[in-house]
């Protein structure tokens, strides 16, 4: 764990990446709606201060902030909270440097004031998780740049331990014992996709893996396995960019929600 502590209270984690692009074109794709919703989750942003930030990350799973500085397209950053009623507020900066060679570096840092060690894990997943991510960005920055995505994203919930219910999707989507680099086709049954691991997950996050896609668009995927709230989160992201993407996504997202809903239910609301 690499959570800084200071005697303010002040507790922060700070991941960073290096990507390609001018400052202006990795400033959309980390500072705008579109952006963000390209390599991340779906992000709806007012893109000025004072404005709103939502993220969602599933069915009724929507994170909303502040945005309380804004300064394109060097930084900006959102405060609220990321977690049950009680919890502290977490003020999220996010900032690009530009660097020699038409690259720049993204940087993000998650601090909260807390008197006691009780939030040191929540800050420890926000930084284990930034990494799979930040992999998309970059994939994103490299080729696909400017482009329209059309996303999937796909959850359900397992009460089982977060590995058995990664050996049960996984397993169905032949993406157990994978190696980087391995040739991946999704099986018989679901929407044809073909694509090659990119990486596998690590620490906390283990139970994933990325995917670059070549069908049925250009794109990539992250799959996996999270522990979230006392459940487990069985996660699948698919991004495509490019002419066909819309219309895969729009034929075949109903059978791939429709595999999630029938293998991982969403608990019952309320």
């Amino acid at each position: 764990m690499s959570v800084k502590k200071e005697p303010s209270g002040r507790r922060s984690v700070q991941v960073e990446v290096e990507v390609p692009g001018t400052p202006e074109e990795v400033w959309r794709a980390i500072a705008t709606g579109p952006g963000i919703s390209s390599w991340f989750v779906p992000t709806r942003s007012e893109e000025r201060q004072g404005g709103e930030l939502v993220c969602t990350f599933g069915p009724g799973m929507d994170c909303p902030s502040t945005i309380t500085s804004w300064e394109a397209p060097k930084r900006f950053v959102a405060e609220g909270t990321m977690g049950p009623p009680g919890s502290p507020t977490v003020a999220t900066e996010w900032s690009v440097e530009a660097r020699a060679g038409g690259k720049c570096v993204v940087r993000v840092v998650h601090s909260l004031f807390a008197s006691t060690d009780d939030w040191d894990d929540q800050l420890d997943g926000l930084e284990q998780g930034w990494p799979a991510y930040f992999r998309i960005l970059r994939m994103y920055l490299e080729t696909f740049t400017g482009m329209a995505c059309s996303a999937m994203q796909l959850v359900g919930f397992s009460s089982d331990s977060e590995t058995k219910a990664w050996e049960k999707a996984g397993g169905e989507l032949g993406l157990l014992k994978v190696a980087q680099g391995q040739k991946w086709s999704a099986p018989d049954g679901f929407p044809r996709m073909t694509g090659v691991v990119d990486s596998l997950g690590q620490g906390m996050h283990s139970n994933a893996v990325l995917l670059r896609l070549d069908k049925p668009a250009p794109g990539s995927a992250y799959i996996g396995a999270f522990s979230c709230g006392g459940m487990v989160q069985v996660y699948m992201a698919i991004y495509l960019y490019g002419a066909d993407a819309k219309s895969a996504v729009e034929r075949d997202e109903p059978t791939w929600q429709t595999w999630m809903g029938e293998r991982f239910p969403m608990p019952p609301m309320g």
